[in-house]
């Protein structure tokens, strides 16, 4: 096998970072949670749709439209190790994660831009 195809290979069976991330206006100290299964994916993502004007989360949008790029941080609040966890669990796993945060950070109403999940 030649160099690239093995650099492919290693590359295609490393495990991604999967967790939560947090986008925070810092204008107005709302954030924004979530999950993802990979955080870099999900964080580029959310960059991209913002600065396409075409986030699914309309308030984010507005805010991101009114103050600008700069006015937002990004970050990851929490990580699993993929190898720790089982490939069929990971999804859960991330899940839970997820609802953890939300529990603890609350970011609904004045705090935040989620909406809180029907019962």
């Amino acid at each position: 096998m030649n160099r690239r195809k093995e650099l492919k290979s290693a590359y295609k069976q490393t495990p991604l970072p999967m967790g939560v991330y947090r986008i925070k206006n810092n204008v107005n100290g709302k954030i924004f949670v979530a999950a993802g299964m990979n955080l870099p994916g999900s964080l580029n993502s959310n960059r991209f749709q913002l600065n396409l004007r075409c986030h699914r989360n309309k308030a984010l949008q507005e805010d991101w439209d009114r103050h600008g790029a700069g006015a937002f941080t990004f970050d990851v609040v929490e990580t699993l190790e993929p190898e720790q966890i089982p490939e069929n669990n990971r999804q859960d796993a991330v899940a839970a994660l997820e609802e953890k945060w939300l529990q603890s950070l609350q970011p609904y109403g004045d705090k935040g831009y989620n909406k809180p999940k029907k019962s």
